[in-house]
């Protein structure tokens, strides 16, 4: 089961790559090929939303012990889902913007240069949320390992109560058997 998420990330990842360059190059296109590019990456953005469902369906297959981990990752995939539909739009506005500005003969460079400014505070505020996000798994991962520690503690103290209490009764009849003896040797 895990083999055909394992293959689903894959597909998703070359996706969203193949999504992420795509949107970059929207608006440095001629007009008759923004078009097509943009009819494109609508088309490749429902095959990954398709994917993320397959994956969810996977996650929601997979024993509860084992479905956290898994689970972050989907939080993490969507997230990223939800960044590419954003830049998406924002190449879109970018596109609608040009052509308006080409219909009325705008220049348009201050306008550009703020939008670019903008997207350079985007671009580094998202990173920063990625790695945000990473340390929130690490944190995740970190948490479930000590956990798993310390119930294994547990069992480790539970078996040397168990064996403490062993020898205590041994030591017990090793002294009953003593005082035995030393009797029938007195005899």
């Amino acid at each position: 089961m895990s083999s055909d998420f394992e293959g689903y990330e894959q597909d998703f990842a070359v996706l969203t790559a193949e999504i992420t360059s795509k949107i970059a190059r929207v608006p440095r296109l001629p007009p008759d090929e923004k078009k097509q590019m943009v009819a494109n990456v609508e088309k490749q953005l429902e095959e990954a939303k398709e994917l993320l469902e397959q994956m969810d369906l996977e996650v929601r297959e997979i024993p509860p012990q084992s479905r956290g981990m898994y689970s972050n990752r989907m939080r993490s995939y969507k997230q990223e889902m939800g960044k590419l539909e954003t830049d998406f739009k924002r190449s879109r506005i970018a596109y609608s913007d040009e052509v308006r500005n080409e219909l009325l003969g705008d220049d348009g460079n201050s306008s550009e240069n703020q939008r670019a400014h903008l997207l350079d505070n985007t671009e580094r505020l998202e990173r920063s949320s990625r790695r945000l996000e990473a340390g929130y798994q690490i944190a995740v991962e970190t948490e479930q390992i000590g956990q798993e520690m310390l119930e294994n503690l547990s069992h480790d103290r539970e078996k040397i109560q168990r064996a403490r209490e062993r020898l205590r009764e041994t030591d017990a009849n090793l002294g009953k058997s003593s005082r035995v003896l030393t009797g029938m040797l007195r005899r």
